[in-house]
């Protein structure tokens, strides 16, 4: 029997990156997104996010790969947004998404990052932010 757990945090934002995720909304979608993720056997430690996007410490188990969790995370969720009218356009999650490995010995790090999110953005936008970790982790402009 195969045993896998790989972490990986990933940052999602808002189509246009547009304010939809007022502090009610964002509540909601987040439980949301916690029950879907269990009822599809993705395992979610933790979610939080700002209003133009979404912070998340996922584990991929054997089966999945980042791109089918991502996708089932986006797209049912946003579905959901607008079955339930949240908000009063059409609400989309931009098609990309950054995603990195977190070691073990790091989780309660991210987690505490992730969960300290509406401060961290009292501070600093997500462009500045979303800048750091690109710097931070060697990704590329457009990769």
């Amino acid at each position: 029997m195969s045993h896998v757990r790989i972490w990986v945090h990933a940052v999602f934002a808002t189509k246009n990156r547009a304010p939809f995720l007022s502090n009610e909304i964002r509540k909601s979608v987040f439980n949301h997104i916690i029950k879907n993720c269990n009822k599809k056997g993705i395992l979610i430690r933790n979610i939080n996010g700002y209003v133009d996007h979404a912070h998340c410490l996922i584990a991929l188990g054997k089966d999945q790969t980042i791109s089918n969790v991502m996708n089932q995370i986006k797209g049912e969720s946003s579905h959901w947004i607008n079955q339930n009218k949240m908000v009063s356009e059409k609400f989309m999650w931009q098609d990309d998404y950054y995603a990195v490995s977190v070691c073990e010995s790091q989780l309660e790090r991210v987690a505490a990052y992730i969960n300290n999110q509406e401060k961290h953005h009292a501070k600093r936008s997500f462009d500045d932010e979303l800048e750091e970790l690109i710097r931070k982790y060697g990704f590329e402009k457009g990769e």
